[in-house]
């Protein structure tokens, strides 16, 4: 006996739920927004005429492509509130998704891919999303935003270019990231030691009056000190991964893919001599944010 099309199109649906909600997630950035897009993809399935699709997957993937587009679109017509987030405050950020899940996912995606992504356009990012990170041909990318093959080629290629960045990384950037990665790594951990082994004992930390904030700028001195600082923003550090600063392998600090704080180091013999934090939007919105390897 033939099962029932809606019953195949409900198992099919099924079995692409979580590609379906990782191609949302990356275009939309929030957990719970991808969970909206995901149920509104299954609500246009199950009203659709779907017995001549041939590749019920490959369909599936744009018509969620299409969702998270309007909601992108929907989202840069509206003003968003600001996210402040207050030290050491583990916050969902308001994306409606788990805080935990959220975090693990900007790990796995990389929050510098996050954070680039959040500064294209709509169209950008639908076309670089679905073309270079799930394989969708620019002929399906092509109508969903209503241009030509050859123009989301280009618009896919432009955003390559901001994903890695027109500034080259330092000459020892390598070298770098593995200081910095250490150094999350540990403040995640809450590794005191491990991270008092990283600090230089005469590093100086910075941090501008929008961190905490402060009436002025904050300046911190000595490898205990800062390394007792650190260990207060262990929250702030689920949402933090490593990315290419104008060049400097440094931290960005992004619930939601939405760049919040970057934290710039200076880096000599294996040791963290400097952290200087930036809250500042005027001085985030300056800094060439790139996906380091990319």
């Amino acid at each position: 006996m033939t099962a029932h099309p809606r019953t195949l199109a409900a198992d099919r649906f099924e079995a692409d739920r979580p590609l379906l909600r990782a191609v949302a997630h990356r275009l939309l950035g929030s957990l719970g927004e991808a969970d909206d897009a995901v149920q509104e993809t299954w609500l246009r399935a199950s009203r659709a005429d779907i017995g001549e699709v041939e590749n019920l997957t490959a369909w599936l993937t744009t018509v969620v492509g299409r969702v998270s587009l309007n909601m992108l679109r929907s989202r840069r017509t509206r003003r968003e509130e600001p996210l402040e987030l207050q030290p050491g405050e583990e916050a969902a950020a308001g994306g409606g998704g788990d805080p935990a899940e959220e975090a693990l996912l900007a790990d796995e995606i990389g929050v510098a891919l996050l954070v680039v992504l959040d500064t294209l356009g709509p169209d950008e990012r639908l076309a670089f999303v679905l073309h270079d990170l799930f394989a969708v041909p620019f002929d399906a990318i092509a109508p969903l935003i209503e241009r030509t093959p050859a123009t989301a080629r280009q618009l896919a290629s432009r955003a390559r270019r901001r994903v890695r960045g027109g500034t080259p990384p330092v000459a020892d950037a390598a070298r770098q990231r593995q200081v910095v990665e250490a150094f999350l790594a540990a403040t995640r951990g809450g590794d005191f030691d491990a991270l008092l082994a990283l600090l230089h004992p005469d590093v100086v930390l910075t941090a501008d009056r929008f961190v905490v904030p402060t009436p002025g700028p904050v300046s911190l001195s000595g490898g205990r000190s800062v390394a007792e600082s650190a260990m207060t923003a262990a929250g702030r550090a689920r949402y933090t991964g490593p990315a290419l600063l104008d060049g400097r392998v440094g931290l960005v600090m992004a619930p939601l893919g939405r760049l919040r704080l970057a934290l710039l180091f200076t880096v000599a013999d294996e040791r963290i001599t400097g952290i200087e934090i930036v809250a500042d939007r005027e001085r985030l919105a300056a800094l060439e944010v790139a996906v380091p390897g990319a």
